[in-house]
């Protein structure tokens, strides 16, 4: 048989919801401040409920000592049950609905009592205050039992102390009236409990729909899931408040942005600068996986707004797939120019042959030589001019591009430019760009024309590009370095609108320009200018002589 299932014990403590756990607090809460309340105003009531009997009291006895008849009895007349103080004092006692109203000589014996046996007797408590001319409050123990007393001295016309008055308000009538007043002043506080109750409940649904009903421990769960997949990324994460201020920026995101944790509560604009980043994160710039470019890197952006007003922007870095991109082009580009060279030589070594077989050996060897004699020009002409071989290799390879495309590609004959450059690659990027946007610019059209020109002063670079193509209008000039704009349409495997931005990019990171106008005789010139991009130059190698040894007799002969 299978062993018997242990009990589940039942387990006290706090709810586990964070909706119960808030209304379990503010009922609390509202529950302790109805009581505390209670028991603050009930403190001073008693006090105060006392002090009320004894003012009126002491009332009665002074509006009692004021009739001059009562004096004047006193000292004309023995204390007696039916004497005229006895039923002046009962008149006023039952007028007042006093405990008792008790009028007593110079010696303390008294003249009125509720308890005519009382009468001629010594009162029972200390009247030698009030004998002394004082008025007395006080609550005290008599043969009543315990009330508010008031005492008074009584005065004859000429305003000596014959006696006094002493008037009493039974203590249970006050208690009375304490304890009255106790289940109203509950029915206040349970009233304010309820209402408490109420908001709490509401204040706690509230909580409910925006925590999802969720546990504290689920919420911690979540943040520390949430803590270890936005630094674990691979993707830039940026989250901005209904302002636009930064709340949240990932690791990923501060190394992409070239940015630091110091910018959360930051606009995007004090953050990363005026520019085309700020609009797209900001969704001035509306769209998915939009292009920009912030520094060297080529991002791409998607904005998704939050149900507070805010949003969260996601950035992926595309650099490396943009120069993939680019490198494609051009490996299209030279297939495409070693496949048409292809055709071409295979045309030249068959008029070779038939030179060959003709027996016109002299033709033959003068065409080889213009053939050699072509391309040896081309590349002559280029390392002449430039002496860094990134440079030159690259113009040499896109002079046969521009061939194979009929467009005549020239190095101009101010093109003079040292092997001193300090980023070569750089300027590499920057020739490509802007020799293959004039390549596209005017391929297809009649006496097709680039012309590039790179020259130095000083250690400054300058680069211009000039082509014969359409130019470009007034209006557009700034709009093409924008990242994104584009009149090509995009490939397949990469989007228009980088190379541009890019170039502009590298030129104002080295302090630079880069701007375009119109070329002589129609058509773009594009102008980059990069201040410090050739190193300055060292000394003069010395020469090492080195003392030739003296020559054998088998050398001399």
């Amino acid at each position: 048989m299978s062993p018997t299932p242990p009990a589940r014990r039942l387990r006290l403590g706090l709810p586990r919801r964070v909706f119960s756990q808030v209304l379990l607090m503010q009922v609390a809460i509202a529950a302790g401040v109805a009581v505390l309340a209670t028991g603050l105003f009930l403190a001073p009531l008693s006090n105060q409920l006392d002090d009320q009997a004894m003012r009126r009291a002491l009332a009665i006895a002074q509006t009692t000592a004021q009739q001059p008849e009562l004096a004047r009895d006193v000292r004309q007349t023995p204390p007696s049950p039916n004497g005229p103080v006895q039923r002046e004092a009962e008149r006023i006692r039952k007028a007042t609905k006093a405990e008792y109203v008790v009028v007593m000589d110079w010696r303390g014996v008294r003249w009125s009592h509720t308890d005519p046996k009382q009468i001629g007797g010594i009162v029972s408590t200390d009247p030698g205050q009030a004998l002394a001319g004082k008025e007395v409050m006080e609550i005290d123990s008599g043969t009543l039992g315990r009330s508010a007393r008031g005492k008074v001295p009584l005065r004859d016309s000429d305003g000596s102390v014959v006696g006094a008055v002493s008037v009493g308000i039974a203590y249970d009538s006050v208690r009375a009236r304490l304890i009255h007043a106790i289940p109203g002043l509950l029915a206040y506080a349970g009233g304010a409990l309820a209402v408490g109750a109420l908001a709490a409940w509401l204040i706690s649904r509230r909580v409910q729909r925006q925590t999802r009903d969720l546990a504290f421990s689920d919420i911690a769960a979540l943040l520390s899931e949430r803590e270890a997949m936005l630094h674990g990324i691979r993707e830039g994460v940026v989250a901005l408040d209904r302002t636009g201020r930064i709340r949240l920026v990932n690791d990923e995101a501060q190394r992409l942005l070239a940015i630091g944790e110091t910018v959360v509560g930051r606009s995007l604009d004090e953050a990363l600068g005026a520019g085309r980043t700020a609009d797209v994160l900001a969704g001035r710039v509306t769209g998915t996986d939009l292009l920009t470019v912030r520094g060297q890197r080529v991002l791409v952006a998607n904005r998704m707004p939050t149900d507070d007003g805010g949003a969260v922007a996601t950035l992926r870095d595309r650099t490396e797939l943009e120069q993939l991109g680019r490198e494609l082009d051009s490996t299209h580009g030279l297939i495409d120019a070693l496949r048409a060279q292809d055709h071409e030589h295979a045309n030249r070594m068959h008029t070779l042959l038939g030179l060959l077989e003709l027996e016109m050996y002299d033709d033959a060897v003068e065409f080889v030589g213009e053939v050699v004699g072509d391309h040896r020009a081309t590349a002559e002409q280029v390392t002449e001019r430039i002496e860094d071989p990134l440079l030159a290799a690259l113009l040499v390879g896109k002079a046969t591009v521009a061939a194979e495309r009929g467009v005549a590609l020239w190095v101009s004959d101010r093109t003079r430019l040292p092997d001193r450059l300090v980023d070569p690659q750089g300027l590499v990027t920057v020739v490509g760009n802007l020799v293959d946007n004039a390549l596209d610019a005017v391929a297809g059209t009649p006496h097709a024309r680039v012309e590039v020109e790179l020259r130095a002063e000083g250690r400054t670079a300058i680069l211009r590009v000039r082509d014969t193509g359409p130019g470009i209008p007034p209006e557009h000039r700034e709009l093409i370095f924008n990242t994104g704009w584009s009149t090509k349409k995009p490939p397949a495997h990469r989007e228009r609108g980088i190379g541009l931005s890019l170039v502009r990019r590298l030129a104002e990171r080295q302090g630079g320009s880069a701007t375009v106008g119109e070329a002589h005789g129609g058509g773009a010139e594009f102008t980059v200018v990069l201040p410090e991009a050739l190193a300055a130059p060292g000394p003069e190698p010395a020469v090492l002589t080195v003392p030739s040894a003296p020559q054998t007799t088998e050398e001399k002969s």
